[in-house]
């Protein structure tokens, strides 16, 4: 069964629109790279929920062949340049990893 790895992301004020297109094409690039990866995605809530999202202002979405597969994604995205800059960008992370 799938694992469904989402990350939501908290901007720092400064950040502009052009880091994060750069942000979100080095996060997808990781597609076909990583292990088990079957697809990952980025982007901002809906206009509707935005006042449900806490502050948070994005949100990733990887999707995994199996919980075998999360452990080697999470060392790939630690080591990986999408890595570094998401530090530059955001101020704070919440992670699930969830299989149905």
């Amino acid at each position: 069964m799938p694992v469904y790895h989402i990350v939501l992301f908290h901007l720092k004020p400064s950040v502009t629109d052009t880091q994060i297109t750069e942000w979100t094409q080095m996060v997808k690039t990781q597609l076909g790279q990583v292990p088990g990866l079957i697809s990952i995605e980025v982007n901002r809530p809906l206009p509707i929920s935005v006042s449900r999202t806490k502050g948070y202002d994005m949100a990733l979405v990887a999707v995994l062949e199996g919980p075998e597969f999360v452990e080697g994604y999470s060392t790939f995205a630690a080591q990986s340049q999408a890595q570094s800059f998401r530090e530059q960008l955001f101020d704070d992370t919440i992670a699930f990893d969830l299989q149905f």
